[in-house]
């Protein structure tokens, strides 16, 4: 009985609190340009606006028909003093490049030059050039990738949704990789 009026109490506190507006736990989850920015790591949609959603046999179909696509990993990894901080080792699709840190919902000059630069440079400045992006399974780095290759005038862009997970879990390598330096 003890612990039910505890509780109950606890609960009218939580309450009293959240409408007295004491707590504020409104989360901002997207920037007004229509990027993610906060909890990259949740359930992503089922495809992103401007790209083709692959999964693993469709990504195998692709490569096999188009082997000029570039595969494109924006998994983060941490920026410290003008380097890129190995934090953890990362192992990608045979094949990519990784720009990291480019799925951000919002990139400062530095980091879009990175992007913008890198995206001409692999498509021979093709805007029709196939580039597949990707990270990892419920993320939204990829999906900001696409979003943001698309602003740049892309227009063969395709999304491998569950991106390295999906992959390992077909049984398929993946290689060590590290980042694109920064120019």
């Amino acid at each position: 009985m003890k612990r039910c009026r505890a509780l109950h109490t606890g609960f009218s506190l939580i309450a009293s609190l959240l409408l007295a507006g004491s707590v504020v736990a409104e989360v901002q989850l997207f920037s007004a340009d229509g990027y993610r920015i906060s909890h990259y790591r949740s359930p992503t949609p089922p495809r992103a606006e401007h790209a083709q959603t692959l999964d693993t046999a469709a990504l195998q179909r692709l490569l096999a028909e188009q082997p000029r696509t570039q595969l494109i990993d924006v998994y983060r990894r941490p920026w410290l003093h003008g380097q890129f901080i190995e934090d953890e080792v990362h192992a990608n699709l045979p094949g990519s490049l990784w720009l990291a840190n480019t799925g951000d919902g919002e990139l400062s000059e530095q980091w879009q030059g990175y992007f913008t630069h890198h995206l001409r440079q692999i498509s021979h400045g093709e805007p029709a050039w196939p580039l597949v992006f990707y990270c990892r399974s419920d993320c939204w780095l990829g999906w900001n990738a696409v979003k943001r290759a698309h602003r740049l005038g892309y227009t063969n862009l395709y999304w491998y949704r569950d991106g390295i997970d999906a992959w390992q879990q077909a049984g398929l390598p993946l290689l060590p990789a590290q980042p694109v330096t920064l120019p």
